[in-house]
């Protein structure tokens, strides 16, 4: 995908909320920050260099790599595991680790659970 096409992937996703990172400014929570609303992406002078987003149980990545995007689509993410961090000014972001059983040389050939990746699974909400 382009720039043009990356943007119009982002902005087709409904449901989810996320957040973006362009390659020429910090993160603007006004402009680059989506809670409880679609993505609206406008086009700028830099790159999207990362997004995440989530819409409560799948997640998307985008990774701007060398001249191209890949977007990682993640189905039915298993909310255990699951850590929050600090991200811009008060905005807390919850990650969840996806573990999968692999066969392991080192433990007798028996099956263990790998961290397969870290993925954005929305933001931390206030408790009430």
């Amino acid at each position: 995908m382009n720039q043009k096409e990356i943007i119009e992937y982002i902005n087709g996703l409904t449901g989810y909320e996320g957040y973006i990172q362009f390659s020429h400014r910090p993160i603007d929570i006004k402009k680059d920050v989506f809670i409880d609303q679609d993505p609206n992406v406008k086009d700028e002078e830099g790159f999207i260099l990362e997004a995440h987003f989530f819409d409560g149980s799948n997640g998307v990545t985008i990774r701007q790599i060398n001249d191209e995007w890949v977007v990682d689509e993640n189905k039915s993410i298993v909310l255990n595991n699951v850590n929050s961090y600090y991200a811009v000014d008060t905005l807390e972001v919850n990650m969840a680790q996806i573990w999968t059983p692999k066969r392991d040389k080192y433990c007798a050939d028996f099956e263990v659970l790998k961290l397969e990746k870290v993925v954005f699974v929305g933001f931390k909400k206030e408790s009430k």
